[in-house]
């Protein structure tokens, strides 16, 4: 009975206005509603029961630049030298005390390379050496377990290892595990541990937020059920996708923000849509829903389009963790935009009115022009260019210190001062040298092992060269180790690499961890522009379509950049320059993370299109309706404004919570994304792109004839 009722009211709705192809996907969705739900529910089950298994399986390594010669030579040096790699684990042993030759340190260190055996990842255990290993006071000696599988492996054998290992400290003897894979494992844990700590308090911030923007319960907490939704089916799709293609735990982090922060924009969006026309008087569900998908559900798949779009461009970079961070945040964006134009309509049908329970007292649930907004929108239509001046005038001095930013790979730095791994760096750096932790591994043909030996001790950046070792397996290659002058993170180490490189015997390579550190820098600025590049003429391609304008599809690219340009301006006085390291907590390493801009340009360039979409389709709806130009801007600002500042709080409250805890690319990532949207949602598109509207007028939605031939014809208005 339900669905012929359904079907008739359907059927009188369309004769009145026939619903485009998102409004009879709404319609659909809500005929077939028990089977829209059981499609759902297997989704979320399914896919949710791989989900707590994500920490345990997503990979902990593959920061480095695929193909390199660092790869390289780590690659033959775990094949042919018992596992000496730069993924090899590093056990101090050292002793406040007693030297470590004595019976008791002798013991002690028995009992490290007996627990190392123990492990099938270990291939062989080198102890300590006099000289090399062995401080000259016999304080503290360093136990090697050799790489025995891939550097993924070897993060889990890492941290599988670590509570043994520390276990066997005592009588002033300290046992502390460190080495790249160790690096690695405690910061994803201190990662992970800061990320779920943020995502647990950005939640009731953002419920908060919700209820005051929606002004009823019921409505604020559906996007907060979608997106869980979402985080659930990425998190498990990661999990079975990691079985044949290896997936960074920091996918899934990413993964957990951008869900929740999208989410909630393309909730707010439709929620928004659908309360307004539901409130019309005469107007059933099914218009509602079906007017909802053709307005704001367009605009919300164009949005996803350019989120997924724009994070597509980092898959250039040829690094396993950039193309599994921006493929988890793609899948969790697929998941979050499914449920928001299949499952949500769905929900709005079925709550229908009901979705205004709970209501506070001042709220006006079915205002959907606000009253506030269209005053700001005329303000601003009668002063463009004071407010518009101001705005850019904010842009561009906070952009302007851009110009002096520098990049690196992490230092030690970003663990927290009592990390093992930290506390075993520092402990190496004293006992063997500024450069010990960051030693160089030279693989060199056999036949010219000499020549290499040469090359190296002559080397001005190198503090002490080891002889060159035969391979375990009579293979014909040599390893080399050296000590450079200068701690890993030193910018001068790549010039002594580069040296190194350009005098060796042909068919040497040049590793080691902090060598794999300056390849990925190296691959990541030459791969930025073209990042740059491909995301802004695919985000321009992308409103062209959307808009059928080209001025103002260009303007608000142009406008995306400005905010993108600016937060990485502040994030060089915070970051690089240590302004406000105390109210954050931080160390400033006198650098920003080489790995940020590229892959925080898209993010941001992402965000920034979401809400330029959002404005730009309402002003489209406008001039669609009344060919005004005054009315496409002043209502775009009436009709969005109020969603683009509810939306613009959440993302920044969410971003922000992840600069409160954990180590420091996490705040990184809080501030910088923070930042972004701030300028973004609250100067460009509220202020900036209003004021373009105004000052191109008629301009701004003009179209050559041959444009609109090629182009797919794409309407807003309803």
């Amino acid at each position: 009975m339900e669905g012929a009722t359904l079907t008739t009211l359907t059927a009188s709705s369309e004769s009145t206005h026939a619903p485009g192809v998102l409004g009879r996907i709404g319609l659909a969705v809500l005929r077939h509603g028990r089977a829209t739900t059981v499609i759902w529910l297997l989704v979320v089950i399914g896919l949710g029961a791989f989900a707590p298994r994500v920490e345990a399986s997503l990979s902990g390594a593959g920061w480095q630049a695929t193909g390199s010669e660092s790869v390289q030579a780590r690659e033959l040096a775990q094949a042919h030298f018992g596992g000496n790699a730069s993924s090899a684990l590093e056990v101090v042993v050292h002793s406040d005390g007693a030297p470590l030759t004595s019976a008791e340190g002798q013991h002690l260190i028995s009992r490290v390379e007996a627990t190392l055996k123990q492990d099938p990842r270990i291939a062989s255990v080198v102890a300590p050496e006099p000289g090399t290993t062995l401080s000259r006071d016999g304080r503290t000696a360093v136990v090697l377990g050799g790489a025995g599988a891939d550097t993924n492996e070897m993060v889990r054998a890492a941290v599988d290892l670590k509570e043994p290992l520390t276990a066997l400290s005592g009588n002033g003897i300290e046992v502390t595990p460190t080495g790249a894979s160790q690096l690695w494992a405690d910061f994803n844990a201190a990662n992970l541990s800061s990320m779920m700590k943020s995502e647990m308090f950005s939640w009731p911030v953002t419920l908060a937020i919700l209820v005051l923007a929606f002004g009823a319960l019921v409505a604020a907490g559906l996007p907060l059920i979608l997106t869980l939704a979402g985080l659930v089916a990425s998190a498990g799709s990661l999990v079975l996708i990691n079985q044949f293609v290896p997936v960074s735990i920091w996918a899934m982090n990413f993964a957990m923000m951008f869900a929740l922060a999208l989410g909630i924009d393309y909730a707010l969006f439709l929620v928004v849509r659908f309360r307004a026309a539901r409130a019309i008087p005469g107007t059933t569900r099914e218009r509602a829903i079906a007017e909802t998908m053709d307005t704001a559900g367009k605009a919300v798949l164009l949005s996803g389009l350019t989120v997924l779009v724009s994070l597509s461009a980092v898959e250039i970079v040829p690094s396993p963790s950039f193309r599994s961070m921006a493929g988890g945040i793609m899948l969790a964006v697929i998941f979050v935009l499914g449920a928001t134009l299949t499952l949500l309509p769905l929900v709005l049908g079925k709550l229908d009115t009901r979705i205004n329970t709970f209501a506070l007292p001042w709220s006006r649930v079915g205002e959907h022009r606000s009253p506030r907004f269209q005053a700001w929108g005329e303000r601003l239509w009668r002063r463009p260019v004071a407010y518009g001046g101001a705005a850019l005038v904010v842009l561009v001095a906070l952009a302007a210190p851009i110009l002096g930013l520098h990049t690196s790979m992490p230092s030690i730095k970003v663990l927290p001062s009592d990390a093992p791994a930290r506390v075993g760096y520092d402990r190496v750096q004293a006992a063997f040298g500024t450069g010990a932790p960051g030693t160089l591994q030279i693989v060199a043909p056999a036949a010219s092992a000499d020549a290499a030996e040469r090359v190296v001790a002559s080397d001005p950046g190198i503090a002490a060269a080891m002889p060159a070792v035969p391979s375990a397996d009579r293979a014909p290659y040599a390893l080399i180790q050296a000590v450079p002058k200068v701690d890993p993170s030193d910018p001068a180490l790549a010039d002594a690499v580069d040296r190194l490189r350009a005098d060796l015997p042909t068919g040497a390579v040049v590793g080691g961890a902090a060598v794999e550190n300056i390849d990925l820098k190296t691959q990541l600025d030459h791969s930025t522009p073209w990042v740059i590049g491909i995301v802004l003429g695919l985000g321009f391609l992308l409103l062209l379509v959307a808009l059928q304008a080209p001025l103002i599809a260009l303007l608000g690219t142009l406008a995306s950049l400005l905010s993108t340009a600016a937060a990485f301006g502040v994030a060089r006085l915070v970051f690089q320059d240590g302004h406000f390291s105390g109210l954050f907590g931080f160390e400033p390493q006198g650098f920003l993370d080489a790995w940020a801009p590229v892959f925080f340009f898209a993010m941001i360039f992402a965000i920034a299109m979401d809400y330029t979409v959002f404005l730009l389709a309402s002003a489209k709806e406008h001039w669609e309706k009344s060919g005004d130009p005054r009315e496409a801007m002043v209502g775009a600002v009436a009709h969005s404004g109020r969603v683009i500042f509810a939306a613009g709080a959440v993302m920044v409250a969410v971003f922000f919570t992840f600069s409160l805890s954990g180590p420091l690319p996490p705040k990184e990532m809080g501030v910088i994304l923070g930042i972004a949207v701030l300028l973004d949602a609250f100067l460009v598109r509220l202020v900036l792109l209003p004021v373009l509207l105004r000052l191109t007028g008629r301009a701004a939605w003009a179209s050559p004839a041959w444009l609109g031939r090629i182009l797919p014809s794409i309407r807003f208005s309803h």
